[in-house]
């Protein structure tokens, strides 16, 4: 049976001569536990409303955080465990309260203008709601701080693997991709099925911006900058930490089909990060710095490192909380800590998003309407300034809408730049896996079919050199087909073309993307 109704049942179920006396030890119980552990005074919700929306609706807000907290603050003072969805019920809250406590200055300038008799009012009603906030804050910190303390001990009671891994993390960050070996993981490739959109909308690698600055094709409301970091390749976007902070990059007009991709990576983390240390990719229906006005969806991913958290998915249409607020179980404390690979489809009201090669989040209806979500948002929640650290790299955002499968089968002929290879390399990266088994299918449904595959890329390096890499990343692909879909290898032949025939601008970094890419003819 539940703790929560533990007493309830005993009362009910009694037979009446003991119900005072019952009731007398369970007033003496209270009294003395809320002495010892819960203020002794309920702050009271006000009575009426002001008639100004900002006010009433950041009062209402505030004092519906403050309810559920005391609640659960009285649950712990009568010494009643909690169970792991009220956990999850107070870090939301906690996310959530402060995020309503940084607001309160700008409702105070709504008053400007107003009666005296209304500014009084509406002021001592956000002086009350405040001083709830600053409680619920308060008291959903120390109840989440004590679960922490009790999860941390066990964690180290259970599996030293896993301590190992938070201690290697703390003691020394990682700074380097833990590298796949095809051999081992050919059983994930061949059932990784993300294709990325194939009409690029926006590309980043912050190649063209200097270290140090905020980067050109962004937009924020606080902080940020370019980055180099040592072993690892390229430059990187570090996303600061900071409350109600949104990192924007210049995406407008999202499709309703197009996919999302992205690499991470991280410094500094280790056991005293927190559970609700997370990465939050919002969908919105605007480009200012919150999460939406009316409409919009979120996905947060999970940092912390002393135990398992969950991804948290929700979504909000028509200033309401829509139909899914969801927390879905994973563990993805090794994948954090090794610069993963993240992927999300969008494909009309269905959502999916993968870490590396692994899917945790298909949800068909997500998107409850079409065509209002154009933006997409990025900020992260409790992160310790200047000791763990978020990087991101090589985003990518490309519409949907092409069949490879279909293309090829109808056209003859398809190419994509979805086919991704470590830099100056030919190395396949995992994430290029979906595309490559879509080919693959094709060519086991038609046993008649044969293919060349052609390599492509950009303008940079020397012009032998390039025809050389394309080439041999055509061998590659084709080596990929015969050892992870099992292709007769007389049934592929390959060939490279450098720089030869670009598609799109090898001045800039888009433009690079695009004619970096592979083509699969019919012969």
């Amino acid at each position: 049976m539940n703790a929560k109704n533990h007493l309830t049942f005993h009362l009910v179920n009694s037979p009446k001569k003991h119900i005072l006396t019952l009731f007398s030890l369970c007033v003496c119980l209270l009294i003395s536990s809320i002495s010892l552990n819960a203020q002794t005074k309920k702050i009271n919700r006000p009575k009426s409303t002001v008639g100004i929306t900002s006010v009433d609706s950041f009062v209402g807000e505030s004092f519906n955080f403050y309810d559920k907290v005391y609640k659960y603050d009285a649950y712990a003072a009568a010494g009643t465990p909690l169970e792991d969805e009220d956990l999850d019920i107070l870090e939301d809250a906690l996310n959530n309260i402060t995020n309503l406590s940084e607001s309160a200055p700008d409702i105070i300038s709504d008053l400007e203008g107003l009666s005296v008799l209304k500014q009084t009012k509406a002021t001592l009603q956000i002086n009350r709601a405040k001083k709830a906030l600053k409680y619920s804050l308060k008291t959903a910190k120390a109840l989440l701080l004590g679960k922490n303390k009790e999860e941390e001990e066990e964690e180290e009671n259970t599996s030293t693997s896993d301590t190992k891994i938070a201690n290697e993390s703390s003691e020394e960050p990682t700074s380097t991709t833990k590298k796949l070996n095809t051999s081992d993981t050919i059983e994930v490739y061949s059932k990784f099925d993300f294709v990325p959109g194939d009409k690029l909308l926006f590309f980043d690698d912050f190649s063209q911006d200097f270290i140090g600055d905020f980067p050109s094709k962004w937009n924020t409301n606080a902080s940020g900058e370019v980055v180099k970091i040592s072993n690892v390749e390229g430059n990187w976007f570090e996303f600061k930490p900071g409350y109600n902070i949104f990192f924007i990059p210049d995406v407008k007009d999202l499709p309703e089909d197009y996919t999302i991709e992205f690499d991470l990576l991280t410094q500094g983390l280790g056991k005293q990060t927190s559970s609700t240390a997370r990465l939050f990719v919002t969908l919105s229906d605007n480009d200012k710095f919150n999460n939406g006005a009316e409409h919009y969806v979120t996905a947060s991913i999970p940092f912390g490192q002393y135990g398992a958290f969950a991804f948290r998915v929700n979504n909000y249409f028509d200033r309401n909380s829509g139909a899914i607020n969801t927390t879905i179980a994973a563990d993805i404390r090794t994948e954090v800590l090794n610069q993963p690979h993240i992927s999300i489809s969008v494909t009309k009201n269905r959502y999916r998003l993968w870490v590396n090669e692994v899917k945790y989040v298909d949800i068909p209806r997500f998107i409850e309407k079409l065509d209002v979500l154009k933006y997409l948002k990025f900020n992260i929640n409790n992160f310790k300034d200047g000791e763990e650290r978020l990087f991101i790299r090589d985003i990518k955002v490309a519409e949907g809408g092409l069949d490879l499968r279909r293309e090829l089968a109808n056209k003859g002929k398809v190419s994509t730049n979805g086919i991704l290879f470590n830099s100056g390399s030919l190395e396949i990266l995992p994430q290029s896996y979906g595309i490559i088994r879509q080919i693959s299918q094709v060519l086991q449904q038609d046993s008649t079919l044969n293919l060349k595959i052609v390599g492509h890329t950009d303008a940079d390096g020397k012009e032998d050199a390039n025809i050389s890499l394309s080439k041999n990343r055509a061998d590659a692909v084709k080596q990929a087909l015969i050892s992870v879909y099992k292709i007769a290898e007389n049934r592929l032949q390959t060939d490279g073309k450098g720089e030869e025939n670009p598609v799109a601008d090898n001045n800039t970094a888009n433009g690079k993307a695009q004619n970096r890419r592979v083509e699969f003819i019919k012969i």
